[in-house]
């Protein structure tokens, strides 16, 4: 009688054929230790990258905006913290690496950051940046 021997707590195989690709959007369920107990934690984001394809060492990059700020985790493909790999959306890309992605988004906030301030004149003559309310700039609002 031929044993298996396991060498890893993870199923190499269906790892081997897990099917990420950049651009598609992931929840990655990961194991976190808290305490003595073991809960999970959902990282939902788009695939920057898949690095090193089904080596041992094999990695894909997973960027999320979470309040405001671009969070990026690295991933190893193998790990045996990540429970599950979901893809929930695919997009069709026409690069391999979607690091240009980070400078876009940075590039949209600036505009929508001015975007929503305007120039007013001061007592003083001078002119300064505030605030603006949404009639002032023109957006529509949600109750019309």
């Amino acid at each position: 009688m031929v044993s298996a021997i396991t060498i890893s707590p993870v199923d190499m195989e269906a790892r081997k054929n897990l099917d990420v690709r950049p651009g598609d959007t992931v929840r990655v369920m990961q194991k976190i230790k808290e305490g003595g107990k073991f809960r999970l934690q959902a990282f939902e984001g788009l695939v920057l990258a898949r690095k090193h394809g089904t080596e041992a060492g094999a990695t894909f990059t997973v960027r999320k905006v979470s309040g405001g700020v671009g969070v990026e985790r690295i991933f190893p493909l193998y790990s045996p913290m990540i429970e599950k790999v979901e893809v929930t959306k695919r997009a069709r890309v026409r690069r391999a690496k979607l690091y240009y992605i980070r400078e876009k988004v940075a590039r949209e906030a600036r505009r929508q950051l001015r975007r929503s301030r305007i120039m007013r004149p001061a007592a003083t003559g001078v002119m300064t940046a505030v605030e603006a309310t949404p009639e002032e700039v023109g957006t529509p609002d949600k109750s019309e």
